[in-house]
C-alpha cells in the first residue's frame, strides 16, 4: 500500500464532518439539555424519549426516514429546495442534518447530567447579586459544567466519526462528497482490499481510543465543580 499516494480525501470529509455536527449539535444540544434539567413539563417524558431514540433505533431505519424528510418531497427538503434550488439528501448539508439527529443524544446527555448536578442553589445565589438568567448561565452553571461540556464535544465527535448506517441512507457514497471514512472502509473490504481497510480502521480506532482516554484522564483532574 503506498501512503503517499492514497486518497485521505474521504478522512477530511469525516472530519469536517465531525466538526460541523458537533458546532450544530452544541448549538441545540444545550438550550435542550438546560431545559430538560430544570422543566416541570409533564410532557418531559416525551421529549426525553424522542432524544434518546438513535440510541435504540437501528440506524438504517433513522436513515430512511431522515432521507424521506430531507429528500425533494420531504417536509424539509422541498421547502429548502424551493428557496435555495439545492438538495439535502445526496449532500454534505444532508449529511450534517442527519448526523446531527444520530449523535443528539450523545451530546444531550452528559449536558443534561452535568446541568442537572448543579442544581438551582448556585444560580439563586448569582441572581440574588444582581446577575441575570443568561449571565448566570454563563459565568456560574457553564463552569460548573465544564467535565459535561468536554464530554459531550468529544462523545459528538467520536460517535459521528464512526457513522455508517445513516449517512449511507441519506448521502450515499459520492466520492469527494458525501464518501466518508467508515464508508471507504466498508467498500475496500467489499472488494478485499484489506491492506487499506486496516489502515482506516486501524486509525480510526486509535483516533478513537486517544479522544476518548483524554475526556477520561481531563475529567479525573478537573474538580466537581467551579465557583
Amino acid at each position: 500500500m503506498d501512503i503517499l499516494n492514497f486518497n485521505y480525501q474521504p478522512i477530511i470529509l469525516t472530519l469536517q464532518l465531525a466538526g460541523c455536527t458537533v458546532i450544530v449539535l452544541l448549538v441545540i444540544g444545550i438550550p435542550i439539555s438546560w431545559w430538560l434539567a430544570h422543566t416541570k413539563n409533564r410532557f418531559r417524558p416525551v421529549f426525553e424519549a424522542v432524544v434518546a431514540l438513535p440510541l435504540v433505533l437501528p440506524p438504517t431505519v433513522l436513515g430512511f426516514y431522515l432521507l424521506i424528510l430531507l429528500g425533494p418531497n420531504g417536509w424539509i427538503g422541498k421547502p429548502v429546495e424551493a428557496l435555495s434550488g439545492s438538495h439535502l439528501s445526496f449532500s454534505f448539508t444532508g449529511l450534517v442534518i442527519a448526523s446531527t439527529f444520530y449523535s443528539l443524544p450523545f451530546v444531550v446527555q452528559p449536558l443534561y447530567n452535568a446541568f442537572d448536578s448543579i442544581g438551582k442553589g448556585p444560580l439563586e445565589v448569582a441572581w440574588t447579586l444582581g446577575a441575570s438568567k443568561w449571565d448566570a448561565f454563563w459565568t456560574v452553571a457553564s463552569p460548573m459544567a465544564l467535565r459535561g461540556y468536554i464530554t459531550a464535544i468529544v462523545l459528538g465527535f467520536a460517535h459521528t466519526l464512526g457513522e455508517f448506517g445513516v449517512v449511507l441512507m441519506v448521502g450515499g457514497s459520492i466520492p469527494g462528497k458525501t464518501k466518508v471514512l467508515s464508508i471507504e472502509i466498508y467498500d475496500r473490504v467489499e472488494t478485499l482490499d484489506y491492506a487499506h481497510a486496516h489502515f482506516l480502521s486501524g486509525g480510526l480506532l486509535s483516533f478513537t481510543f486517544l479522544v476518548l482516554f483524554i475526556v477520561y484522564y481531563v475529567n479525573r483532574k478537573l474538580p466537581v465543580n467551579f465557583s
